[in-house]
């Protein structure tokens, strides 16, 4: 689902906005200009004023730098790249600015909301920017340029008039519905060519961050990153390593039932990779991440109820286009073509009214107006955008904190991995309306993965009962075949994900710290898919390559750890709601859609922001204070037996390749 491959968007999540700029020499002296709001100067007698000062001038300015990011993400072209790349700089200037004005009150007797401010404060961003302001200004341009790159990127084939190109999407479609062992390989490898120029700007990219992390503190990028829990970093490593560790039997199960399947599909000698790894291009997915395309080869009972939501959001878009052509029957070929898109759009409305519908039920309020006028719903035709599903806050608020302008970004089409990652992307929006009271700097979830969690926690609520209810299965009869069919629909998006969710990171984490040379990258890479996926290419991936940058969070330098974290905790959170919700028998058959107290009390968390410990935050929804995996384990415990069984006689498990 593209909620793990992202979700928000450069300027969003993980405070890369961009806000005012300050000249270099008053930056360099001071850390601000004399005029500046946020200086701290004889009028900040507090910290807590300094921190006021800020809040302050960071929601004023916030509208206008977030215009930009959004500019350069829906119009991609080299004025909007520019304005973006000057924003961000001038924002990363007034970071620094800022945190040299907040030495000033260490030590110093301060509120502990001012103390969380200014920590949070020096978090604000995932990439850090060097004091030098030329190197700054470096920074933003290859950061704006690498998401730009990736946005615009296309696999083309052939020359002149025989020339085709196809963009994400349509290569994605060839890996979701294709079965074409050949063409699902070219459509693989050719959206991977993409990355190939971006690596040389990444290179100079983690110097740049890594020079920037090392002035703030940090030993590098990527214990800055795993500062950001509450906990000190290194126990945050320890803490992933301990969930993975309580949910990878279950991934170790679904992964061995998968390569069964694959090899009666394809053949033994094409269904895996040597060594019992799952080919990459087979997965239905450009990074295996979400193994839910594959339902045609994976569904345990085809016959056994009909949860082809695919085909029923299909019906609904042909059924909106034949309305409309019944309104002009003598239309031209350009008229027709409107049509079409006008069928997609209204049906990329539908799908997101559907989801706006459950939080709706929840008592949760309906979305501003303005986000129906504003939000990307389907890809443009006339121009280059990044169609990566994201999430966007454009004015925290408004300056009056009446003013809201909440808005998503996708490139919407009929399907259940597009319809779930709706649910999702309005989990962020219906965040950020919920904690827009909060001080600025309090304006973000308790931890990132809090953050990512919220949407998905609704998704585990569209049961099959659910998805009945609103016309898109047939449920039936449930019975123990029905039941193992709903239980793997989930499976394939939420445990496929899990160790992907890991590894991206891991990767990161030691590029910055040099573990991982940049003559290393792709080959780390891979070693780390094998490791934690069990996947690997059907042929070499050499040095030439860098894969990792087809990976939008890459580019986009989006953290990706929250989204691990998210897969815990949203099966924490679905557990505390449905207990909420007053729900008895087992945790799978739970939906607390329409339950106004279970819609209460999660209201209640995500207005708190990130005001307080997560810790605190956890607690008060669910009564523990510790990330934990077993609701994950309650929940798929059908599924788990019914693997067993299914891969008994087979050689499960996979061996990485040696190390060299």
């Amino acid at each position: 689902m593209i909620h793990r491959n992202t979700l928000l968007a450069l300027a969003i999540g993980t405070g890369l906005l961009t806000l005012a700029a300050c000249s270099r020499d008053a930056a360099e002296s001071t850390g601000s200009t004399p005029d500046s709001p946020a200086a701290a100067t004889a009028t900040d007698a507090s910290a807590d004023a300094f921190v006021k000062r800020v809040n302050d001038e960071y929601k004023a300015i916030y509208p206008e730098q977030t215009a930009a990011q959004w500019l350069s993400s829906t119009y991609i072209n080299d004025d909007s790249q520019l304005l973006a790349a000057k924003a961000n700089e001038m924002y990363l200037t007034r970071l620094n600015g800022w945190i040299k004005a907040a030495k000033a009150y260490e030590g110093k007797p301060m509120s502990p909301d001012s103390a969380r401010a200014i920590l949070l404060l020096k978090l604000a961003t995932a990439m850090p920017p060097p004091s030098d302001p030329k190197k700054v200004a470096e920074l933003t341009k290859i950061a704006t340029k690498m998401e730009g790159d990736y946005g615009a990127g296309k696999y083309c084939t052939g020359e002149g008039p025989a020339k085709v190109c196809r963009d994400i999407g349509q290569l994605s479609e060839v890996l979701a519905s294709s079965r074409d062992y050949d063409a699902q390989l070219d459509a693989w490898q050719g959206w991977h060519t993409i990355s190939q120029p971006i690596r040389k700007d990444y290179v100079r990219f983690v110097e740049l961050v890594n020079e920037g992390a090392r002035e703030m503190g940090f030993a590098d990028a990527g214990e800055m990153w795993r500062s950001g829990y509450d906990m000190a970093p290194a126990a945050l490593a320890a803490e992933t390593d301990r969930l993975w560790g309580q949910v990878k039997p279950l991934y170790d199960d679904l992964h061995c039932y998968a390569r069964t399947r694959l090899k009666a599909k394809y053949g033994a000698d094409k269904g895996e990779v040597a060594g019992g790894l799952l080919p990459a291009h087979l997965m239905g997915n450009l990074w295996q991440q979400d193994w839910g395309n594959l339902w045609d080869v994976l569904a345990p009972y085809p016959k056994a109820g009909s949860l082809d939501i695919n085909g029923a959001l299909m019906a609904q878009q042909a059924k909106n286009l034949a309305e409309l052509r019944a309104k002009k029957p003598n239309a031209s070929a350009a008229e027709a073509i409107e049509l079409e898109r006008e069928a997609s759009l209204l049906t990329a409305k539908q799908m997101t009214q559907r989801a706006e519908d459950f939080y709706v039920s929840l008592g949760m309020p309906k979305l501003p107006e303005s986000y129906w006028k504003k939000t990307q719903f389907i890809q443009p035709r006339d121009r280059d955008v990044v169609c990566h599903a994201s999430a966007w806050d454009m004015t925290m608020g408004g300056p009056d904190g009446k003013t809201q302008d909440v808005r998503t970004k996708m490139c919407i089409k009929p399907n259940e991995e597009e319809f779930t990652t709706i649910y999702h992307e309005l989990g962020h929006v219906y965040y950020y309306l919920a904690y827009n009271h909060q001080p600025p700097l309090f304006q973000n979830g308790a931890h990132d993965g809090f953050h990512e969690a919220i949407g998905d926690t609704i998704v585990l609520g569209m049961t099959p009962k659910y998805l009945e209810s609103i016309g898109l299965a047939k449920a039936g009869e449930q019975n123990q075949e029905t039941l193992i069919n709903a239980q793997m629909r989930m499976a394939l998006a939420k445990i496929s994900f899990m160790p992907f969710g890991l590894m991206i990171d891991r990767w990161r984490w030691g590029v910055f710290d040099g573990s991982i040379k940049p003559e290393q990258y792709n080959k780390a890479w891979w070693d780390l898919k094998a490791k934690y996926q069990g996947v690997a290419p059907a042929s070499p991936r050499g040095e030439e390559f860098f894969d990792p940058g087809a990976k939008y969070h890459v580019p986009g330098n989006t953290p990706y750890t929250r989204y691990f974290l998210s897969h815990i905790l949203q099966f924490q959170f679905y557990k505390s709601l449905c207990d909420a919700a007053g729900h008895t028998g087992p945790l799978y058959e739970c939906s607390f859609y329409g339950n106004q107290e279970a819609g209460k009390r999660y209201w209640a968390m995500l207005g708190k922001g990130a005001s307080q410990p997560w810790q605190k935050t956890m607690k008060e929804l669910t009564g523990g204070e510790k990330m934990d995996g077993t609701a994950v384990l309650e929940y798929f415990a059908p599924l788990r037996t019914w693997l067993k069984q299914q891969n008994e006689g087979q050689s499960c498990g996979w061996q990485a390749p040696a190390k060299g």
